[in-house]
Formats: structure tokens, sequence, C-alpha cells
């Protein structure tokens, strides 16, 4: 189970923010034999991470009404995370099996199914956040699509295709889902190696200027220990990542989109009306936003399993 660090609640952001996808079981496998199980999922850990920064925030997910989806549970509501109705319909919980290599670094097997619940409410919400498997492993992966496309009149969008190539299917019907979801977003954030997946031998920054092109207001590469760079139309932004002694990556690149999501509604940049304002950011903003992101990520990675931080823990 993962950890909290004591410290009470973190002053609330006054924007409601929907996470929508995974949440599961990672059975965390380390390279001296021993195991351990935490909950997590890519978005289930953007919502954890939300929640212990202070912001309101709700998930929709996919889980099951058993000791897996209890421990899920706990671990939110523990952090401030609201499950929303019918999540916890799925016939069993799912789970991932997270083998670390001798440096930190975990790749991914996955026992599970996805679907999202239905008639999600997206009225009042400044932002909405997906990404991961839940936006192309079917049946959930359109309802997904087709819930982000309800909310764009109500919500800022953030997306983080954050890929499980094992799980969804041949490069190229991946990638016109990854696109269309990249074309309703005003926010990336995508890693180096998902875009190596992507468009093998391509510049991951050539990349994320073309997806700028697409639509989006901001896009955000990460580099892992190398830290990240945003594009956006005032330019390129890069910041390094600070050096930490790193325990193992699970939910790092997660921890890093929640911080960059609650660092925009710091700054009062979430919501449908404040695009104007989101595509008028600034290189201090976006320098800003990548540093709270490294940071809240460099934290993660120092602690085992997708524990993020809270406030309280950051320098």
């Amino acid at each position: 189970m993962a950890r909290s660090s004591g410290n009470g609640p973190a002053p609330r952001c006054d924007a409601a923010v929907l996470v929508a996808g995974e949440a599961l079981i990672d059975e965390v496998r380390r390279v001296d034999g021993t195991t351990a199980a935490y909950p997590g999922g890519s978005p289930a850990n953007v919502a954890l991470t939300l929640g212990r920064l202070g912001c309101d925030v709700r998930l929709a997910t996919w889980i099951g009404a058993d000791q897996g989806g209890g421990a899920v549970r706990a671990w939110l509501r523990e952090s401030g995370v609201r499950l929303v109705p019918g999540s916890g319909a799925a016939p069993r919980t799912p789970v991932a099996v997270a083998t670390l290599d001798g440096t930190g670094v975990a790749s991914y097997d996955f026992d599970l199914t996805w679907d999202l619940p239905r008639g999600v409410a997206v009225n009042g919400l400044a932002a909405v956040h997906t990404g991961s498997i839940a936006a192309v492993l079917q049946p959930g992966g359109r309802a997904v699509v087709d819930l982000i496309r309800r909310a764009r009149a109500h919500a800022t969008i953030t997306y983080d295709p954050n890929l499980r190539p094992a799980l969804l299917g041949p490069r190229q019907a991946v990638l016109r889902r990854v696109e269309e979801c990249v074309g309703l977003a005003d926010v990336v954030k995508v890693s180096d190696e998902d875009l190596a997946w992507l468009f093998p031998g391509s510049d991951a920054m050539a990349v994320g200027r073309r997806w700028l092109a697409a639509g989006p207001s901001i896009v955000v590469v990460t580099f892992g220990g190398n830290g990240a760079a945003a594009v956006a139309a005032c330019g390129t932004v890069e910041t390094a990542a600070p050096r930490v002694a790193v325990v193992d990556t699970v939910g790092a690149g997660d921890s890093f989109m929640g911080a960059l999501i609650h660092g925009l509604c710091r700054a009062g940049l979430l919501g449908a009306g404040r695009r104007d304002r989101l595509r008028a950011v600034d290189g201090p903003m976006l320098t800003s936003l990548l540093e709270h992101g490294v940071g809240v990520a460099a934290v993660t990675v120092g602690r085992a399993g997708a524990d993020p931080p809270r406030l309280a823990d950051l320098p």
C-alpha cells in the first residue's frame, strides 16, 4: 500500500478535475527476488497526485468489489480522490506486473479489462484528464474519447499517451487513436519513450512541435532523468531533473502529469473559458510548470511504488 506523508490535507484548488482511466494493483518484482503490491494505474496515479497536492479531483475508473478493489478505494480515499458512481462495476480489479531492472526502471505485463462507467457528468468541471490504456483499449477507449469530446465545451482537456504496447495492438492503429486524442487536447504530456515507439527514429521535439500545430496549446516531452521540455506558441523551454537516488520509476511520469495539471490550476489556466490565456502562456510560466513537474516526479522516484508527495513534502 502506498504511504501518506502524514502532513494533513493540502490547501484546496478551487477547480474540479475529472480523471478518466484505469486503476489497478501493481505487483512490483525487484531484482533481488522480492515482490510487493501497490494500488496504481497511470490515470489513478495522476488522480492521487492531484489529491495530494490539494486539488478537487474525482476518478472515473473500472475496478471490482474484491480485495484489490478495496485496496484501491482506500488508497484513493486517503488522498482525497472520489470515485465516480459506477466505477466499482468491473467483475474483478485489474493487475499489472511491474518488473524492475537494476536501475529501478519498470517494464509491465497486464491482466485487465477496461470500460468506463456510464453517464459520467462533465458539467462544472475545470479539467478532464485521460491517457494510457483507457484511451485506447476497447470497449472503454471509444467511451473515453466520446467523454472528452463532450467535456471540451466546459473543461481544459489534458492527455498523456503513456503507452503499453503489449496491450494495444498494431502501431498504426494506436497512432491514429493517440493523434485523435492529441487533436482534442489543450495540454499534452508525452515521454520520449512513447514517441520513440510511435515514431521510430524521429526527433522527439520535432514531433512535439508537429503535435502543437494539431491543436494543443502546450505539448510537454519528458526525458526521464534528463528532465523535460515544453513547446507552445511562445517557443520552447527546457528544465533539468533534480539528481536523486532512484528507488523505482513506478508512477514517476504520472506524478509529473498530476503536478502539471496542479500547476495550471494554481496559475488560473484551467477551464474552457481560459483557453485564450492558455494559448498565450509565456516562457517563465512554462518553465515554472516544468520545474513543478520534475520536482514532484523526483520525490516519487525516491519512494517505492506510486507514492507521490504532498505539497508539504516539496522543497
